[in-house]
Order: C-alpha cells, then sequence, then structure tokens
C-alpha cells in the first residue's frame, strides 16, 4: 500500500512539473541491511534482513544543492530514498550509509560497511542499487564457532 501511495505522489509531481513546463527528472537510491550472525563475512541460513535499520543518504545535485535524506528498511531489509525534480537540479553524486540497527541483538556495525560514495548518472526513471550494509552482533552465538 505505500509503494502504492508513493508512486501516486511521484505521478502527480511528474503531471505538475509537465505542467508547469518544466523537464521532470526522477531517481531511486535502495539497497539492503542484514545481520551476519555469525560474523563470518557470508550470508548463511543463520543471517536475517534488519527490518527498521536507519540508513542516511546525502546527494549534491547538479546546481550544487546538498539534499539530506533518512530512510529505514522495511521487513524485507530494503531502504529506498526517492525524489522527482526539475532535470537541471538532479542527483549528480550521492553518499549512503548505515545509521543505526535496533536490533537488540545485531548492532555492531560490520568491517566494511561505513558508507558508499557513487555518482548518479542513470537517467530518469532509473534506480541506483547500494551494496549491502552489514551489522553484527557484539558477541557471536556459540552455535556459530
Amino acid at each position: 500500500m505505500e509503494a502504492m501511495n508513493q508512486k501516486m505522489v511521484m505521478s502527480l509531481i511528474l503531471l505538475l512539473f509537465s505542467a508547469l513546463g518544466v523537464s521532470a527528472w526522477t531517481g531511486e537510491i535502495h539497497g539492503r541491511v542484514v545481520c551476519d550472525v555469525c560474523g563470518d563475512s557470508s550470508l548463511g541460513p543463520e543471517d536475517h534482513v534488519l527490518e527498521g535499520a536507519e540508513v542516511a543518504v546525502l546527494c549534491i545535485t547538479k546546481s550544487g544543492e546538498v539534499l539530506n535524506y533518512q530512510a529505514f528498511t522495511d521487513a524485507k531489509g530494503i531502504y529506498t530514498v526517492a525524489e522527482t525534480m526539475p532535470e537541471s537540479d538532479r542527483w549528480d553524486a550521492c553518499l549512503a550509509r548505515p545509521i543505526s540497527s535496533f536490533h537488540e541483538h545485531c548492532t555492531h556495525l560490520g568491517q566494511g560497511s561505513p558508507g558508499v560514495k557513487f555518482s548518479y548518472n542513470h537517467p530518469s526513471g532509473r534506480s541506483h542499487s547500494v551494496r549491502t550494509f552489514i551489522y553484527r552482533p557484539v558477541s557471536v552465538p556459540t552455535y556459530c564457532i
């Protein structure tokens, strides 16, 4: 339902831009956040997605404006940031970084997950997939050893 509402809002914004004679551009950034339960850097059956994990996405537009987004993962561990704006203001470069995990046992940010910088040069309507962010438990369960 939420995805449907988001698509309806995006459609209305595109309609508004076209009515004003402005060339609209739409971009999307998404990724996953998971818990590596055994801390072995490989996803196995004991690992799980993290619902409610917070991710920040900072983007600089072609016109030099800095936009800061906050996203939370859904039940599938996926976060999404989307924006519709004039073509002249579209995203140029972005940084996605994990902020926090609210899962009581998986709160330690895994190695190599401080953030990801990337250029955003996709045409309107295309999305950019960010590599998975990994959290680990503070102490590894005994069944992993």
